[in-house]
Parts: C-alpha cells; structure tokens; sequence
C-alpha cells in the first residue's frame, strides 16, 4: 500500500554495492554534450561495480545493481533526467491524464522496437505488469504496480480467478501504439514511477521461451534501450554495446561499456590509477586521498543503511530495551568515520535528510533527530534491564550478517568492536556474497543483518511502508506493531498534505522508539570519474548511474 512516489531507489534493499536518469527527444537533456564525443577518441566506457546483479527480470528485481543494468538495456515509457524529472522515452509525450488523475493515456513512439529489430507494442507493457502482479512471479514490488485498478485483487488472486483477474486489471493496449492505464485512485507521481525498471516492458514471446532462465545470462535478455548485454561473466564483467535499434540512438555517443564486478577497493582503486577503468566508486581513506583533485565526484542519495534485527528467529530481540541497547551502543559518527571516510551522514532516524515530506518540506526538518544517541553507559543498563525482564543473564550469540565487500566486513567488525566494547556482548560476524545475502534475508534467514534501502520516489513513504506488519515483500524483521500500521496506512490515505507529513512524522518516532531495526548512516557515495568523461549522471535513488548521455572528450 503506497500512495506517492516521486521516483526512485529503489529501490531494493542492496548492501554497500549500488542504489535518475533522463530522457528527451532532443539531444541535451542529461547535462552533458549531447551531441557526441570526439570522434577521435574510442567512446567506450569502463567502470567498477561492487556487487554483480541478480537476475536481469525487471518483474522481480529489488537491487540497484539490477535496476542500473536494466535502464542501460532497457526502457520504461519515461526516463528521468538530470533533475529528476520525467522526459518521454519509448512513449512519444508525456501522458494524456484524466480530469480525476485515475485514467493515463500514452503513445508510443513511432518505429520503436526491441534490439533484435522486432516491432514493440503497447500490449508488452500489458504483458509485463500482468506478469509481474501474477502471485506466481513472487514479484517484491508488485505492491507499485497494485496502485493499477485491480492490482490488489490480481496480486492475491487464487489460480482458479487468475485469468478474470488479468482481464479486469486497469490496464489495456488500446492498440499497438495506444496504452491505457486506470489507477485505483490519483497518484500524484505516478509518471515519474514509469520510468522505474518495475514499469518496463517485457516481450512475451522471448520470456515464455526463456522459461525460469529468463534474465538469468547475456543470451537470455533482450531489451529496447541504448545499450545490449553482449558479455556476462558472471562474477567478473558485464559488456555493453550500443544498440543501433534504439530509438535515440543518433544521441548515444558510446559504443561500448565495460562493467567489472570489483570487490575489493584497493583493487578497484589501483584499476582506476593504472587506467584500467574510468569511473570506480571510493572507499574508506580513499575519499580523503581525492580530496580537492578534480576526479572527485559526490552522489549524493536517498539511501539508509541499518541493522535489522530479526526478532523471531532470535527470542531475546523481541525485547525492547535489548533493542534499544543495541542501537545506542553503536557510535555513529565513529563508524562513519572509522569506515566510511567522513563521506557519509550518522543517521539521526530512517528516513534520510534532504527527502521530502510530502508536503513541501524536507521531512528531517520537520521530525528533528528522532533516533537515540550513543550513550554506552544508557547502553549498558537498557540491556542489563532487557535481559532481566528476559530471566537471562547474557545475551545469547548471534550472528551479523552483511556483504562480501570491504567495507562491508569492515562495517562488521566494527559493530562488533562496538557491541564487545560497550554491552559485553559477542557477535559472529557472517560476510556472504551479495546474490546470497539478498536470498538469505529475503526468505528471513538471518540474526541481524545490515542492510540499505534506497529510496523509489522522494517521500519518506518508501521508508515508512516496509515495516507495516503485512509487508510481505520488504518487512524482513517482521516487525509487527498495529499503532504504527494504522499511522501509516493512515497516512497513505491522507489527502490533507500537512496531516499526512505529522502522521508520517510521528510514524518514524515510534519506529525508532521501538527500535527493531538500528540506523546507521545516510549513505552519500564517492567516486574517482575521468576528467574526460561528460554527461554522466549519478542518480540519487535507485540507479548506480545512468549512461545515456555518457561521452568520452
């Protein structure tokens, strides 16, 4: 249940690896040149990612890494440029909408096709969003798609109603070039929302043959955007080419793009100083080694990371004041310090600063600092107060789960530095390759995992409805709390904006008042980028970054 979303983040929930774009049907919308590289110089695009994607299916992907790839492969009606805004894409205008904000009527593009050359039609959006509300594709963010007339209703449909459901769902190909979408009532933001990889299109016949290996290599993914998978090695590299069918294709300037998963960031880095790559992310004291050199670059993001705490699966998290020991033994500023670099934020609640709270103002304005400071001390007698109220006298081990990569088992370690030096409490530290992480916690197979969620539009929404009791696709605590159910079903309800934003407010305060998840910092990521390189854009929700505009000086 959702109510406004100004795109993004998505997105998923990814680990330290990766969390808007632009689109026009002119040549310079990305900030960038536009209108080409130099014609002497390779355009070929080299860059280090730290996590490699899960399958590339845009039904069921959750992760940056996945929602980054699939926008360079493909395309959504829209694609966001470099303010975040909307800009036609495979649609030939912005959206026909009706006076009640519930009927979207679109047009595609003349000409428009797959990479393989193959007419694209209207009915493959159709096809998609069927596909991904149908309860057999287990999609994660069918609950976007539910906002659809008829959503709901499909996404819960029992096999036997299935096909009625499909029939009824609000959406329709008119004709080939003609789509119709009836939302279950107005979302303001629901055109910024087409141009998430949740809104793509996908064509039926190549997915029907791919069967459950659909997305899952370079020969079983077929898209409409600039670019085509030619290479997956998975673990290693991702190869790119210019997709001479693309519509646009006359303003795309690169004509291939290297993606090495890197874990490692010394490694990443000595590539970037060897000229092996052109853009790699900075970890930890690399940040200040870059410090006022012009390689530099800041992307700023809607992006929280935190330790959730799985309260079932470990008895003794189920107390509040266990809970809230383990958040105020943590000391922010040092992890960000210690580990990070100084690039990053210490959190002072969920929701990020600079998103906005639905009402014109950014929300950490409006709610203050609503999670606990660090006070080892306070710390200490909450979990000497928890485990007595438990009849226990330690607390029983657990393991933290994060990541692969460096940082993230630096993150780790300094948890457990942290919760050794301030509680006396002992933590098994569990570092698992990111496809493996996502699993484990999507199926709520772990103790305590740190995890990132990034935001899907610009509203402290995509923060706040993840942990709603009924959240099956994201509330992997399985925090249950039916005060905090009602403030934000409540809010998603709200047409009063100024209600809506206090409802909102007061909905975080009790998140972190009860304190089933920790966190830590506001994620701001950077990069070493070529001086060379033009029109790149570092979207700050979901996309690691957007490579239309991209061209090599």
């Amino acid at each position: 249940m959702k109510w406004k979303k100004v795109m993004v983040i998505a997105t998923a929930a990814v680990m330290f690896g990766s969390v808007a774009a632009g689109c026009t049907n002119t040549n310079n919308q990305a900030g960038g040149t536009g209108t080409g590289g130099d014609a002497a110089v390779p355009q070929e695009f080299r860059i280090n990612l730290t996590a490699e994607p899960p399958a590339l299916d845009s039904s069921i992907a959750t992760t940056n890494p996945t929602f980054t790839i699939l926008n360079a492969i493909n395309e959504g009606l829209y694609r966001l440029d470099a303010d975040g805004k909307p800009q036609p894409a495979l649609a030939k205008e912005l959206p026909k909408i009706s006076a009640d904000g519930l009927v979207y009527t679109i047009s595609l593009r003349d000409g428009v096709t797959w990479a393989d050359g193959t007419p694209l039609k209207a009915s493959d959006f159709e096809f998609a969003y069927k596909r991904t509300l149908d309860p057999a594709t287990k999609a994660k963010y069918a609950t976007m798609l539910a906002w659809i007339k008829g959503g709901a209703e499909l996404n819960k449909a029992k096999p036997e109603e299935l096909e009625a459901k499909k029939a009824a769902l609000g959406v329709k190909s008119i004709d080939d070039k003609t789509l119709e979408i009836t939302l279950a009532r107005p979302v303001a933001f629901f055109t910024d929302q087409l141009s998430m990889p949740t809104f793509f299109p996908q064509k039926p016949d190549f997915v029907t043959t791919q069967g459950d290996k659909y997305g899952a290599d370079a020969d079983k993914v077929i898209g409409a955007g600039p670019f085509k998978l030619e290479k997956w090695d998975h673990e290693q590299q991702l190869v790119m080419v210019k997709n001479d069918k693309y519509w646009d294709a006359a303003n795309v300037k690169l004509n291939k793009v290297t993606v090495n998963v890197v874990k490692d960031p010394n490694t990443s880095l000595n590539m970037f100083d060897t000229n092996q790559v052109d853009l790699t992310e900075l970890k930890g004291d690399q940040f200040q080694m870059f410090q006022g050199k012009p390689e530099l670059t800041l992307k700023k993001e809607f992006v929280s990371a935190y330790v959730m705490l799985q309260n079932k699966k470990v008895p003794a998290f189920a107390n509040v004041k266990v809970r809230e020991a383990l958040g105020m033994g943590i000391d922010r500023k040092a992890l960000n310090d210690v580990v990070l670099g100084g690039s990053s934020i210490p959190s002072t609640g969920l929701v990020p600063g600079t998103v906005l709270d639905g009402n014109k103002t950014e929300f950490r304005k409006v709610a203050g600092d609503t999670e606990p400071n660090f006070d080892a001390t306070k710390a200490k007698e909450l979990l000497a107060e928890g485990l007595k109220e438990l009849n226990m006298t330690a607390l029983p081990k657990f393991k933290l789960t994060s990541d692969d990569t460096e940082t993230s088992k630096k993150t780790i370690e300094f948890i457990q530095a942290q919760w050794k030096q301030n509680l006396g409490v002992d933590v098994t530290g569990e570092s698992l390759p990111f496809a493996l992480r996502v699993k484990n916690m999507q199926e709520y197979n772990f103790d305590a995992l740190i995890g990132l969620w990034g935001a899907d539009y610009n509203d402290p929404m995509t923060f706040l409805d993840m942990w709603l009791s009924d959240n099956k696709s994201f509330n992997y605590m399985e925090y249950n709390n039916k005060a905090y159910d009602d403030l934000v079903k409540g809010a998603d309800k709200e047409l009063d904006l100024a209600k809506r934003s206090k409802m909102l407010v007061d909905a975080e305060k009790l998140l972190m008042t009860d304190s089933p998840l920790v966190p830590l910092y506001f994620r701001t990521r950077p990069y070493a980028k070529r001086v060379n390189v033009e029109g790149l854009i570092l979207p700050a929700m979901s996309k690691e970054w957007e490579l239309k505009w991209v061209s090599i000086k």
